[in-house]
């Protein structure tokens, strides 16, 4: 249904917001011309006033007003669009029904979302109705889990086209500079204070296979911990607990499954995050792995919630000008395949990784899925980066300055 004529190439679900205005400044700068992009929001307002201070190509974008809350609103915005792109979170209170309009109307779809139970409940409500319709569903379409999920599908390029087996032990080691929005921080209170309440979150969460579109069918592999003890690397780096690991990993063995493992069904993907070397890394790695099962913890809490809201940026805001500028992101894997070869990939690039970075991912996964059609992988439905756009989306993303490589060691 998506080949039908629609009045919008993309449309920006959340262009107020914080995420969303980022997004829709990048669209301004890199779309093609004669590319047809709209912003929505709840307030025509507001989005007239965000428009304004757009380049000049958006000044004439125009303007659709949609409410998360209001079923009618999202069934005529995606009715109207071949792409939707959404930032408004979080996607566990407000993302559910921007999905189900879109696999109905046979649009294609993309979010940020780290949010496991988030994916779960869209995959199960709405994957037959998208492959029914066409509509590429592509959840984690920024930092979380872009990088992770696009290294992984390249080393699995390369060590196929070696004839070198197939993926075993893979850890990929993130290293970054940016700041943290109130978005973010909503979205993580929301899912903690979810498992708290209800026991199937938490046995969610715990399960490495939680996005699994064939849960029975996955392998025995023991996969690695999500929060392993500090330790070093040969380069003598420490690392400890990724505060995405526990995401990523996930919707990189979605990806797995998704395309009949072709990974290999004795894949063990873990992520870890640097914290540089020395005594004040050998620290940072433990405040690291023990801070943040408290910091989670407290959010949870009425009290000390109440505490670290204070703290913590509010709704709506997040990281300057300047972080958003000085931030980057650097991510290494290293993997052995089956046959005891052993492979690297980079994924890195400018801008903070949670704002800057991440609206360029967004931008170009929206770009992809609205132009580049005939290049995309054969599938629709519920979607990872790697299976819904792929290849596609690596070049886009080379394109505008970031590096994705994998080759043998």
């Amino acid at each position: 249904m998506v080949g039908t004529a629609r009045e919008h190439d993309v449309v920006v679900l959340g262009a107020t917001g914080f995420v969303g205005t980022l997004v829709a400044e990048h669209l301004a700068l890199a779309a093609p011309a004669g590319a047809r992009i709209a912003l929505a929001g709840r307030s025509r307002d507001r989005l007239t006033r965000v428009r304004a201070l757009l380049p000049a190509p958006a000044r004439a974008w125009p303007l659709l007003v949609a409410d998360t809350d209001d079923d009618a609103s999202l069934r005529a915005l995606a009715a109207a669009a071949r792409v939707v792109v959404t930032t408004v979170g979080p996607y566990l209170r407000s993302g559910l029904p921007v999905v189900e309009a879109c696999a109905r109307a046979g649009t294609h779809y993309a979010d940020l979302t780290g949010e496991v139970p988030f994916v779960r409940r869209a995959a199960d409500a709405h994957d037959e109705v998208a492959r029914a319709t066409g509509a590429r569903l592509v959840h984690a379409c920024g930092y979380d889990a872009v990088p992770s999920d696009l290294a992984v599908l390249l080393l699995h390029r390369r060590v196929a086209a070696d004839d070198a087996g197939t993926l075993g032990h893979v850890r990929l080691v993130a290293s970054a500079r940016g700041g943290v929005s109130g978005g973010t921080v909503a979205s993580v209170r929301g899912v903690a204070e979810l498992a708290v309440r209800d026991a199937s979150v938490r046995r969610l969460l715990a399960d490495p296979y939680a996005l699994s579109p064939d849960r029975a069918a996955e392998p025995s592999t023991t996969q690695p911990s999500d929060a392993p003890a500090p330790g070093r690397t040969v380069d003598g780096r420490w690392v400890a607990t990724s505060p995405m690991g526990s995401f990523n990993t996930r919707v990189v063995r979605r990806s797995n499954a998704l395309q009949g493992w072709a990974y290999g069904r004795d894949l063990r993907y873990e992520e870890v995050a640097a914290t540089g070397r020395g005594l004040r890394g050998a620290a940072a790695a433990v405040g690291l792995s023990v801070g943040l099962p408290l910091a989670l913890a407290a959010l949870t809490v009425p009290p000390t919630r109440a505490l670290l809201a204070r703290a913590l940026p509010a709704a709506g805001t997040g990281p300057d000008a300047a972080t958003r500028r000085a931030g980057w992101f650097r991510m290494g894997v290293h993997a052995v395949t089956t046959t005891g070869r052993h492979y690297r990939a980079l994924a890195a690039g400018h801008g903070d990784p949670g704002y800057a970075a991440t609206a360029v991912m967004l931008g170009e996964a929206a770009l992809a899925l609205a132009l580049d059609g005939d290049r995309l992988p054969d599938r629709a439905g519920s979607l990872t980066p790697a299976t819904g756009i792929g290849d596609v989306l690596v070049e886009r993303l080379r394109a505008a300055g970031h590096t994705y490589e994998a080759a043998e060691r």
